[in-house]
This record gives structure tokens, C-alpha cells and sequence, in this order.
């Protein structure tokens, strides 16, 4: 099992602008593989605010192809052109995926 951390960075008090954009389901629930998603909103923050959209697979390959499907999609929805609005809030994202090593369970 994975999981990905997209750690997106925020102009600074329009977090949740950002983050509603992530409070209704989207296709990514619907892949093969996929287990959860967290949207996580970092508290305490100085010079800008801090968003990580965690997501768990069931392994590398159900992610890897989650991430080819949407990469086509927004190849094809732009022309290949990377347009950036000038009023988006944010400031960069940098992903990281992490190996699940150990996961505790409430008992049950």
C-alpha cells in the first residue's frame, strides 16, 4: 500500500478557497486501486498556507495509472499549453509517495 501527498502552497489566507475545491468526490474515487483520500489543512502557518490532499492505493501501479489518465486529460483540455490564471492562489505543490509500513487499527 502508498500513499500520496500532494503539498500544495497557498497564498496566505485563501486556504479554504482552495480546499473546497476538493470537498466533493471526483473521478479519482472511482480508480481502480484507490482506498482513501485526506484533505489536510497545515495549522500555524507564516508566510503562506499549507494544503496536503493525501491519497492511499493499494500499490504503485493503481496510482501510476491514475496519474497517466490525468495527465492525458489535461494534455488534451489545454492544447498542451500550461495557461495560469492570474488570480490562482496558488503558489506550488511539490507530490511525494510514501510506502505504508505500518498502519494500528482501532480494536474492534
Amino acid at each position: 500500500m502508498i500513499k500520496a501527498v500532494n503539498q500544495i502552497r497557498v497564498e496566505k489566507g485563501r486556504v479554504e478557497e482552495v480546499a473546497q475545491r476538493f470537498s466533493k468526490a471526483k473521478a479519482v474515487h472511482t480508480f481502480d486501486g484507490f482506498i482513501l483520500m485526506e484533505v489536510l489543512v497545515k495549522e500555524n502557518t507564516e508566510e503562506y498556507d499549507v494544503i496536503e490532499v493525501c491519497t492511499t492505493w493499494e500499490d504503485h501501479a493503481s496510482f501510476d495509472a491514475w496519474r497517466e489518465s490525468r495527465a492525458t486529460k489535461k494534455a488534451h483540455a489545454s492544447g498542451g499549453s500550461e495557461a495560469k490564471s492570474e488570480d490562482n492562489p496558488i503558489l506550488g505543490a511539490e507530490l511525494s509517495t510514501y510506502e505504508v509500513f505500518v498502519q494500528h487499527h482501532p480494536e474492534q
